[in-house]
């Protein structure tokens, strides 16, 4: 029954198909069909003509050239075939055409003024190209106005609507208009007359173009690449699954140039132990060359630090480093959120009130949230929004503690207004505890002691959480960090630049390195790696021992002042050929960063470019995708016009985006790129605020 079913589909499917193209082709009924004409001969076929019964090879377009008497088509004309027949055939061919022109898909009209609007209407199944044709012809008689004769300005009007129209139809953002990319395309188009031209379709976007982009991507690469073995570089890596859930890891290529997106390995049926991930890292090492690497950066899992040992154990003078952001991240949150578990009961009798101060808050943000009126009244008061910020967003809770504050005025004015008193709400509990919590000058002392010890331990990951050179801070900033957090603690509970003078001065028990019995011994350790002969090693030594004492070639007055005021790598540009050994470490070191951020940061384009919406795209395109989108971001950054006002910033905000303050973006959940790649590493776009207003 089934089968004879399936037969039965087969046959009405092959006769609904040779109707349709007896109905577009309708002068294969004069011919009978023989069969293909052989292997790889395309659409031809031999055929038999009904009328001169001879015996003929080629397509419909022969057939049509045949019958109707038409010469120099490759085959001969039909002798036997009448005037009234060649008549009738064309009648055909003309239904047939009309028949053709019905079945195209209706253009809907666009909202250009006058005869534009008139004429796109009318168009029917004409194309576009046809339509804007008619403009063009259109255009002639408008003689009433010269400018817009002059500026062609149906055409520039149809342009317009056409433009919108591609961007309404595909969801794509305002701020897509930024794109120097998208505009220099048009440009390139309307300044250079290209007939017929037809922009690339869905195969050739995702095959030769994509692969063509990939390779001249690499190319302009090159010159950063070329800068690797003076300066250095720090090879970062992260792991996250796609909306596939496939395991992958990506790995970057830090230097003070700024992160270069390398791969990313899709580890599906891989177990992510110290082995693997070591390997992983090791190809890496030696795709790049391992004298330019100066350290690895991943998170502080075991596996990741299990990994870092066998590389340091392969390759002696580069150094694995825990990322100090993700160290400091997960500080924060033993401190605030504090487990109650038995290996934790200490910190967590000690600081589960922080817990509950923040669940407090949170759940005052969701009353406010979840209640439409109370949310209305609320935006009276306040010109800040409430935040939703995710729980793997580093420093979470300081961030929403920190907007707390800010709005704190407005939150009180807001439950003792009359408006808000009168409210009937369902729970009167919930409200209650929002009323109490708000107006609670004790909670409020709360989340201030809160914020005050947190602020060095958060200002330290908004250094840190970044790709410029800073590792040659984190030592200091690290010790001052916990000097200013036992200060706070102190005062609350009552309880009793560069290695120059004026340095040492400024910070409370500070030591030049040479007397920091901490950092002289790791210092030795570091000598050993880097320089492994005992000649080479003695004039490190030699060398640095100078560079303390500020004898020899150190000891000029000019190099002694500048250590204050001089960058670190321009004062060892300036004053270190004497020492090349040291100037050599110091330009690789100084140019290092301190975490493996944008790796991380990394997935938020991979999410941009691998949606849930295409979900489909396999591994390795979406990888070049990636690939292209990073790098020509890092490329892009580094010109002046990524600042000029037209296409200032263009990858970085959405159609939302404006001051910090104004708007919602430190909601990672939206899952816009922009919104998620503005990560505390860039403080400096939170207050910007684009040329045009931006309706909201």
């Amino acid at each position: 029954m089934d089968s004879q079913s399936t037969g039965s589909s087969v046959n009405s499917t092959s006769a609904t198909t040779k109707t349709k193209d007896n109905d577009l082709h309708p002068l294969w009924k004069y011919v009978i069909k023989l069969g293909k004409a052989g292997e790889g001969a395309g659409g031809n076929c031999r055929w038999l003509c009904t009328f001169c019964n001879e015996e003929k090879v080629g397509s419909y377009t022969r057939v049509r050239a045949h019958l109707f008497q038409i010469s120099n088509k490759g085959i001969t004309s039909c002798k036997k075939v009448s005037r009234e027949s060649i008549t009738e055939m064309k009648k055909l061919e003309e239904a047939a055409t009309q028949i053709a022109m019905n079945s195209q898909p209706k253009n809907v009209s666009l909202p250009t003024t006058g005869n534009t609007t008139i004429m796109s209407s009318l168009s029917g199944g004409r194309s576009e190209q046809n339509t804007f044709n008619v403009l063009k012809r259109q255009k002639a008689g408008d003689r009433d106005n010269p400018i817009a004769e002059a500026f062609d300005a149906n055409v520039r009007n149809q342009l317009d609507a056409e433009i919108a129209r591609m961007f309404y139809t595909a969801g794509l953002p305002f701020n897509f208009a930024r794109n120097p990319y998208y505009v220099s395309a048009f440009l390139f188009a309307c300044n250079h007359s290209i007939p017929g031209y037809l922009p690339p379709g869905y195969n050739k976007l995702r095959t030769t173009l994509l692969e063509q982009e990939k390779t001249h991507v690499e190319r302009l690469l090159e010159p950063i690449k070329s800068t690797w073995s003076e300066k250095g570089v720090s090879i970062v890596s992260d792991g996250w699954s796609d909306p596939q859930r496939r395991p992958l890891i990506n790995v970057m290529v830090v230097s003070d140039c700024g992160p270069m997106f390398i791969k990313a390995v899709d580890c599906s049926g891989e177990v992510k132990d110290k082995k693997f991930i070591a390997s992983l890292l090791k190809k890496t090492i030696d795709e790049v060359g391992h004298q330019k690497v100066v350290q690895i950066i991943t998170d502080n899992a075991s596996n990741c630090k299990a990994a870092g040992e066998l590389i340091e154990g392969w390759y002696p003078h580069i150094f694995w480093t825990p990322c100090v952001v993700h160290t400091l991240n997960l500080a924060l949150k033993n401190i605030c959120s504090a487990k109650n578990v038995e290996s934790n009961l200490e910190t967590y009798d000690l600081c589960s009130w922080i817990t509950i101060v923040h669940e407090d808050a949170v759940q005052v943000k969701n009353f406010i949230m979840n209640h439409a009126m109370i949310l209305a009244m609320y935006k009276r008061f306040a010109h800040l929004k409430l935040l939703s910020v995710a729980d793997t967003r580093f420093a979470s809770i300081v961030v929403m503690l920190t907007r707390f504050m800010l709005i704190k005025r407005a939150l009180q004015l807001l439950v003792t207004c009359n408006q808000c008193t009168s409210y009937r709400e369902d729970n009167q509990s919930k409200a209650k505890f929002v009323r109490d919590t708000v107006l609670s000058e004790e909670w409020w002392e709360k989340v201030s002691y809160i914020l005050a010890f947190t602020e060095p331990i958060y200002e330290m990951i908004r250094v840190c959480d970044t790709d410029k050179p800073c590792l040659h801070l984190v030592y200091e900033m690290w010790d001052a960090m916990i000097e200013k957090v036992k200060k706070v603690i102190y005062d609350h509970e009552k309880k009793s630049m560069y290695y120059s003078e004026k340095w040492l001065l400024e910070g409370q028990g500070r030591l030049a390195p040479h007397m920091d019995g901490e950092v002289s011994s790791e210092r030795i350790k570091c000598f050993r790696r880097f320089f492994p002969g005992i000649e080479e090693r003695t004039n490190a030594i030699d060398e640095f021992a100078n560079f303390s004492l500020k004898t020899g070639p150190f000891g000029d007055p000019d190099s002694i002042v500048s250590r204050y005021d001089v960058e670190p790598r321009k004062w060892w540009a300036c004053y270190g050929s004497s020492a090349p050994l040291l100037q050599k470490l110091a330009f690789k070191v100084l140019g290092q960063p301190s975490s493996s951020s944008c790796s991380e940061r990394n997935w938020s384009t991979y999410s941009f470019v691998h949606s849930f919406r295409r979900n489909k795209l396999n591994p390795k395109r979406a990888e070049d995708l990636v690939f292209i989108h990073t790098n020509l971001r890092l490329l892009s950054r580094s010109s002046v016009q990524y600042y000029d006002d037209k296409t200032k910033m263009w990858d970085v905000g959405g159609d939302d985006f404006g001051n910090i303050e104004d708007e919602e973006v430190l909601d990672i959940a939206q899952g816009v790129l922009d919104i998620a790649q503005l990560s505390l590493d860039e403080p400096e776009l939170e207050g910007v605020i684009f040329a045009e207003d931006v309706e909201t």
